[in-house]
């Protein structure tokens, strides 16, 4: 899997990809199947989302049976979804995000705390 990632993905399209990285490397077949149960979409959809998936070079579809098997990780593409929402909403600055999720109403105090030991854990260097 590729550590960065550079393709956009739109919502539908990650749900998709949950789907896929939740069960390794699924047909399109079962995920269609769980999209269905769990968002309502046809077997039409989801193909069509996962055909874009394919297309943006996150997926790669093997035969027989459409298997699909991620060629990025969960992980690269939160990544780059954090990085996106800190550009556009937080003019680039993970200050003004941490902050803004610090004065969220419903933080408990076990959570700041877990978050006092990720900054106090994290590396001084990239």
């Amino acid at each position: 899997m590729t550590a960065q990632v550079e393709m956009k993905l739109g919502d539908s399209e990650i749900k998709v990809m949950n789907v896929i990285w939740r069960l390794g490397e699924p047909t399109a077949r079962q995920v269609a199947e769980i999209l269905q149960a769990e968002v309502g979409w046809n077997v039409n959809t989801t193909y069509t989302l996962i055909k874009r998936c394919i297309q943006k070079g996150a997926v790669q579809r093997l035969e027989p049976h459409f298997i699909c098997r991620p060629l990025v990780s969960k992980q690269s593409v939160q990544a780059a979804e954090t990085n996106n929402l800190i550009n556009k909403i937080y003019d680039g600055s993970a200050e003004k995000l941490f902050a803004a999720l610090l004065g969220r109403q419903n933080v408990n105090q076990t959570q700041i705390d877990q978050l006092r030991q990720l900054v106090e854990e994290w590396p001084d260097e990239p």
